[in-house]
């Protein structure tokens, strides 16, 4: 079995809900719960599988703690890594850059040669613009906890259902 990090950036506390909620429907991984706030760099080397979870505030800005940090992280080797992604934006205030930090991360990701799973359908979401959704999937889960808190936890209990082929 794969070793799975959580690591999550969270100001309201509606991220670090989000990454509780994941590893309890991973609870037969053990997954490793990390709050980026603590800046550690060896959860994201010490795993097989990261679950990474950012959210994204006012237009197209990371979370502070994963500001903070991403200098940090874009400096890190983790080539052949899996990574999952989730993130927490506003599509009624912010129809324009929904979710857009986990597509900043996303995109450094890529460039790291990571094997990113866990896309989702656009379906169902309301918004305008996201730089999160690449070749009309997006690149992880959305979530909006201001407008659809009520789709949540269905939305993370199906995801994490797609994500449990690539831990084995």
């Amino acid at each position: 079995m794969k070793s799975i990090a959580i690591i999550y950036g969270s100001s309201t506390e509606n991220t670090k809900n989000a990454a509780e909620k994941i590893a309890e429907h991973l609870s037969d991984y053990s997954p490793t719960l990390v709050d980026i706030y603590d800046g550690e760099e060896e959860p994201f080397l010490a795993h097989d599988v990261l679950i990474l979870g950012a959210s994204t505030w006012g237009v197209k800005d990371l979370q502070d703690d994963w500001s903070d940090f991403y200098h940090r992280f874009e400096k890190l080797d983790l080539g052949g890594k899996t990574v999952a992604l989730f993130g927490l934006g506003d599509s009624f205030i912010y129809p324009d850059s929904f979710v857009d930090a986990i597509g900043i991360v996303y995109e450094t990701l890529v460039e790291k040669g990571c094997t990113i799973i866990g896309q989702v359908s656009p379906e169902g979401y309301h918004f305008d613009y996201s730089r999160a959704l690449v070749n009309g999937v997006f690149v992880g889960l959305p979530l909006d906890d201001d407008n659809d808190a009520d789709l949540t936890d269905e939305r993370i209990e199906k995801w994490v259902e797609s994500l449990k082929p690539h831990l084995d």
